[in-house]
């Protein structure tokens, strides 16, 4: 008998997660509730729990596990805390950070995709989650500034407008680089009006697109 997905997402919190030094209590509990398998393509939601990114259409990706656990760890969430998410995808990043209490205002470049992510969101009941179509470069400035920023499509550098968007001690977690360059994952802080950046690891994400 194949598992049900339940037990694969505990399986993969388990192996994907743990094994590789996820601690957070919080974020590892957000990981084994939130039903990934619903944020994908119906001919791939057996695969939903694979070690890997999956298409989700349009070019477009859902990040792979442990990456959307690591990202998500690294923004430190609490409840209440307020994130501009660019790069809603299929808006499975946005449902595990509505899942730890945050308030999620997330941008999507994909009209379709936006359309659906919003959709899934709202029948699941996140309702600390919106979500727009629109342009990421531009961030969200009606409701700047933000606790947090997480960047889930890669720039070949990071915009200025989310950094001006970053609120005083925010923590801003993005892909850089290009579509034929090496990327790294880049945690940019904003302290004292000075702002640092911190290459964190290698990756790959689909661009962003301006």
């Amino acid at each position: 008998m194949m598992p049900g997905f339940e037990e694969k997402r505990l399986s993969m919190v388990a192996n994907q997660l743990i094994r590789r030094q996820i601690k957070s209590e919080a974020v590892l509990d957000a990981m084994r509730n939130v039903p990934r398998h619903l944020f994908l393509p119906e001919k791939t939601i057996d695969y939903a729990y694979d070690d890997s990114p999956m298409p989700i259409g349009w070019g477009q990706t859902i990040s792979q596990p442990y990456i959307v656990a690591y990202m998500t760890e690294l923004l430190e969430p609490v409840v209440g805390l307020k994130i501009l998410e660019i790069g809603a995808g299929s808006g499975y990043q946005a449902a595990v950070l509505a899942h730890l209490g945050c308030d999620v205002y997330s941008i999507e470049c994909v009209e379709k995709l936006a359309a659906d992510a919003s959709r899934v969101l709202t029948d699941l009941g996140y309702s600390n989650v919106k979500v727009r179509h629109g342009n990421g470069y531009m961030g969200w400035p009606e409701e700047a500034p933000f606790d947090a920023v997480i960047v889930t499509a890669a720039p070949e550098v990071i915009p200025e407008k989310l950094i001006e968007q970053l609120a005083e001690g925010g923590i801003m977690i993005a892909p850089v680089g290009g579509v034929h360059s090496v990327q790294s994952l880049m945690r940019i802080t904003k302290k004292d009006g000075t702002i640092t950046r911190e290459n964190l690891l290698p990756v790959r994400f689909v661009p962003m697109v301006n």
